[in-house]
């Protein structure tokens, strides 16, 4: 049982590798999507916080190695990929400007830490969804693939993502008290229809799914759906 107790940082830490490595190929154009990596890390974000609720310990240390892991993995890289994709657009410099989602997402990070009120919501985009709907702009191909690359289209998603990230608008979390239909109705829906878009169009669809995770948030709180 006491090592168990360790489980819940040991996932967070295999998120802040996932993290590390994205970012060593990012910068290596190892020609792999980062958006794999972005997803695995994801994935040890969910579970750390579900089994440090299963197991009951969670912890002051866990929390904050949870936004130092999320910095790495939806802060940095990120604003890695944005920097790659005006890099190759942009006039000099202008690039620099896709450090501001880095810049955003450590001041959300740091306002989660110290807002108590955040449990079933959050405010702001959090981290994660940002993180994979910029990194996922590469999956989109054709002539909007072509008009996603303009540099002030991605000028454009960058400030406007950045400012989400800090903004005060309620986006509901995946923490699910119980599994009725009742408290659940926002969440419930929404995971259907982005299965169903997921399976009919694939992976280009996942920016496509972020958007539609906010206008379900925003919604939901201004149809008072969600329990």
């Amino acid at each position: 049982m006491k090592l168990l107790r360790h489980l819940p940082n040991t996932l967070t830490c295999g998120n802040l590798l996932c993290g590390c490595v994205g970012v060593i190929f990012c910068l290596e154009n190892r020609g792999v999507p980062i958006a794999y990596f972005v997803w695995a890390a994801g994935i040890f974000d969910f579970l750390d916080g579900f089994t440090a609720r299963w197991l009951n310990v969670s912890s002051p240390i866990g929390k904050e190695l949870d936004s130092l892991a999320d910095m790495v993995s939806f802060g940095l890289l990120p604003s890695l990929v944005m920097y790659k994709m005006l890099a190759t657009s942009s006039p000099p410099y202008l690039p620099y400007l896709a450090f501001l989602i880095a810049v955003c997402s450590a001041l959300r990070l740091a306002i989660f830490n110290v807002d108590e009120t955040q449990g079933d919501s959050f405010k702001g985009l959090n981290t994660p969804a940002n993180s994979i709907f910029i990194t996922s702009l590469p999956f989109i191909s054709g002539a909007f693939g072509l008009f996603l690359q303009q540099s002030w289209v991605l000028v454009s998603i960058t400030i406007l993502f950045s400012l989400l990230l800090i903004s005060r608008i309620t986006i509901f979390a995946f923490k699910f008290k119980d599994f009725s239909w009742q408290r659940n109705k926002v969440r419930f829906t929404f995971l259907a229809c982005a299965a169903f878009l997921l399976v009919a169009l694939g992976k280009a669809t996942l920016p496509l799914i972020i958007l539609m995770y906010i206008t379900f948030s925003l919604a939901g709180r201004a149809l008072k759906l969600e329990g």
